[in-house]
């Protein structure tokens, strides 16, 4: 299954009632990905630091920051730094942050109609 397969199933099983997701299987699946990092996988990646971001527990950061900074450029680029300065300022906006909210609705903006390019 390629990377875009497995983020547009993650999704369809998770949705984004954010309430009903398990903080707890996120951060294995995380995990499991920085630690058996593979190609291509940097879609996935974001697509579960932006599911610990809307969970929004600031003792993420740091396994947020792993993901962005531990893997290679590729990743980082794609984990939204926002993300991690709004988990770090409470949610905050700023003349550098969008709010909390607004960080929300463009992630579940973007990945509503995500669907993988078979492709690949």
């Amino acid at each position: 299954m390629t990377n875009e397969k497995r983020a547009e199933k993650l999704i369809q099983e998770l949705g984004f009632n954010f309430d009903n997701i398990s903080k707890a299987n996120i951060i294995e699946l995380l995990e499991s990905e920085i630690n058996n990092f593979q190609d291509g996988s940097s879609e996935y990646i974001r697509l579960l630091c932006g599911y610990l971001y809307c969970l929004g527990d600031i003792s993420d950061i740091p396994l947020i920051k792993k993901a962005k900074y531990g893997i290679n450029m590729d990743v980082g680029c794609m984990i939204d730094s926002e993300w991690l300065t709004s988990l770090e300022n409470g949610g905050i906006e700023d003349s550098f942050t969008r709010s909390r909210v607004d960080l929300i609705r463009d992630f579940i903006d973007y990945y509503s109609n995500y669907s993988a390019d078979d492709d690949f």
